[in-house]
């Protein structure tokens, strides 16, 4: 009997969804620090080794709640293309910095050193740290998918974005 009950429960845990870790949150009270994660994918990306355009900032009255963290967007079509599918648009290593995964930690992400690579949206914390990622970006996110699983139930970071100070989202 404590076979069954052991394998019933064994089943059941299966079914469940993974934990996901949380969502890094800076000073804004918002993820990705109230910027658009949608717009991101109407933005021309620069070719490696050149600064990527500035995001998108989300507008305080326009937002979604996803993997505990409430996101901002610049217009109610990005919203309801988030709500359709969040998991596509959210960034990756919920919004921490994928250079820091590939190296084993989470440190924040700056929503305007970003890529897009394979789809999936990627934050990095510095523009020193983007040159480091960008020499091997397919490396560094087999590095940091690695990685992410052991890292992923940790707290978020509680750090401040170097550098860096939010406009978004906007009023």
């Amino acid at each position: 009997m404590k076979r069954f009950a052991f394998a019933a429960l064994a089943a059941i845990s299966f079914a469940l969804p993974a934990f996901a870790g949380p969502q890094f949150v800076d000073e804004t009270g918002f993820a990705v620090s109230g910027y658009d994660v949608v717009a991101y994918r109407s933005l021309d990306q620069a070719a490696v080794g050149q600064s990527q355009p500035a995001g998108v900032p989300g507008r305080a009255d326009i937002t979604a709640e996803y993997n505990g963290a409430k996101f901002a967007f610049s217009s109610e079509e990005n919203r309801a293309k988030f709500l359709e599918n969040p998991a596509h648009f959210a960034p990756q290593y919920d919004g921490h910095c994928a250079y820091g995964v590939s190296k084993g930690g989470k440190v924040p992400g700056n929503p305007n050193l970003w890529r897009i690579v394979d789809d999936r949206l990627y934050l990095n914390i510095t523009k020193n740290v983007v040159g480091f990622w960008e020499e091997d970006i397919p490396g560094n996110i087999n590095l940091a998918e690695g990685n992410w699983p052991g890292i992923e139930p940790k707290d978020a970071s509680g750090n401040t974005i170097p550098n860096f100070s939010s406009s978004a989202p906007e009023s």
